[in-house]
């Protein structure tokens, strides 16, 4: 068979599970098939429009396992096939980068931005510098955008953009050029109706800053445009603990499902970044016993535990020195460093990865689960490869998915689209009660789609998937095919 035939006959493939009427062979056919044949079929599709994005495709595929059956049963989500038009981003933008170092050398880096969907409102999401950064990862986060926040309840699509540039031993005039030409084309495509952008790895204020700047520049207005700027100009208090502090909200509300709560708990976590950091300021102010964190080069093991002195220690050493985790074992008796390795080796009841895209392998799940893990909750997007995720359900372990449990920090960026809407600030007080409500609202969502009333199990990737999907899809049915 060719390969345009094999095409043609996966189309056809799909049109039958989309629930076609169009002949009576078409849906004797569909009749026939299982859910999982039709779910097989679907996900082929999936792989042939979108060769090699592996991590796309398993996140797709793990989307649909959770709300296949809601498929089944809702005539209109086949009949407007919807599967197919969620999974197909609604505009991807793709442009070259140039900009001068300090020595005068012309370098070009390619910018993104994946406008993946607006049926509940603005695109929204972050911007990721990092030469890892391509088209896979940005769909893979960008669809996972979607349905994360749409828990938050909060009028806001879903995207994910950034560059290839790396930030790192670059100096503030090199990355501010840089950001200046980036913003120079994406500023065509955003706006604060449109598409409103937020830092992520290799993003923060330094960035938002130069970027926010540059788009006042070429537009001539001051506009609630990108989130995550300084409070001093548009920004919310508590945007840079919101996703830390939301994480370990959410865990709190988890812990509570099993009648315990962090107070003595082992906690390990990775990355040492801004999520890293609050997660571990708000887990100690909750009585747990922090013992690592870690960036690219190593962790650090601390078996008495961090306190507040200790943390003031990681921020000033990665917020202004941008130094290695490895200092702090220098620095203070008692500690280990693991150079090269991961966390999950040390005993914890709780872990919570912090740091990028798929740390968390199925021998790290295993090696955890052995040593008395009841928790992980995914304060990075997507730490957990899927065989991981598997594992953890498997084991019946409370498994917090990055799209529910971190998601404060997406919240409070939403919040401030609020605030800079009515030109006004919220204290912090007011924006952690929120941000709080927020992340307990999003745990009931889970709960009430989520769990298995035969096991007693609370799935709460299941429970946050359908919960996500259901609102978006309605609302892609109400507006119509567009």
């Amino acid at each position: 068979m060719s390969e345009n035939t094999t095409a043609i006959t996966a189309m056809e493939s799909l049109e039958q599970m989309i629930g076609s009427h169009q002949n009576g062979l078409s849906q004797n056919t569909e009749n026939r098939k299982t859910g999982i044949e039709q779910l097989d079929t679907f996900l082929e599709i999936i792989k042939r429009r979108n060769p090699t994005e592996n991590d796309f495709h398993e996140v797709v595929e793990e989307v649909m396992e959770s709300v296949w059956d809601l498929i089944e049963k809702n005539p209109a989500y086949k009949n407007l096939n919807i599967l197919e038009r969620i999974t197909e981003p609604e505009r991807v933008l793709m442009f070259r980068v140039p900009w001068t170092d300090d020595n005068g050398y012309v370098h070009v880096n390619r910018g993104y931005r994946v406008e993946f969907n607006s049926a509940i409102g603005p695109y929204k999401g972050g911007l990721r510098f990092h030469p890892s950064v391509n088209l896979n990862i940005l769909k893979t986060l960008g669809f996972e955008q979607i349905f994360k926040n749409s828990l938050t309840t909060l009028s806001m699509g879903g995207a994910k953009g950034g560059s290839d540039f790396d930030p790192k031993r670059k100096s503030d005039a090199e990355v501010m050029r840089f950001c200046q030409s980036f913003m120079t084309e994406l500023y065509r495509h955003i706006g604060p109706a449109t598409d409103v952008p937020a830092g992520d790895i290799g993003v923060g204020s330094r960035e938002i800053g130069y970027l926010f700047g540059q788009y006042k520049r070429l537009k001539n207005e001051f506009s609630g445009v990108i989130t995550g700027k300084q409070p001093a100009w548009g920004g919310s208090n508590l945007r840079p603990e919101a996703t830390g502090y939301g994480l370990v909200y959410f865990v709190q509300d988890m812990l509570r499902t099993r009648g315990t709560s962090f107070k003595e708990k082992r906690v390990a976590i990775s990355g040492s970044g801004n999520v890293a950091q609050f997660a571990a300021e708000k887990a100690i102010e909750f009585k747990a016993k922090v013992v690592t964190l870690s960036d690219s080069s190593g962790f650090i093991y601390d078996a008495n535990g961090l306190d507040k002195k200790k943390l003031s220690f990681i921020k000033e050493l990665k917020n202004e020195k941008r130094g290695r985790i490895k200092e702090y074992a220098e620095a203070f008796d008692g500690v280990e460093y693991h150079k090269g390795e991961k966390p999950w080796i040390i005993d914890c009841q709780i872990a919570l990865p912090c740091a990028t895209q798929n740390e968390v392998d199925e021998k790290d799940v295993k090696i955890m689960v052995k040593n008395g893990l009841i928790c992980l909750a995914e304060g990075a997007n997507k730490p957990c490869r899927p065989a991981a995720m598997h594992r953890l359900l498997n084991e019946m372990i409370l498994y917090g998915p990055g799209k529910a449990a971190n998601a404060g920090g997406v919240a409070v960026s939403g919040m401030e689209m609020g605030q800079n809407g009515s030109f006004t600030s919220w204290s912090r007080e007011e924006v952690d009660n929120r941000l709080q409500k927020v992340m307990h609202n999003i745990h009931e969502q889970c709960m009430l789609h989520g769990l298995d009333k035969s096991s007693g199990y609370l799935n709460y990737n299941k429970g946050a998937n359908r919960a996500g999907f259901i609102k978006v899809a309605d609302a892609m049915i109400q507006q119509g095919v567009v």
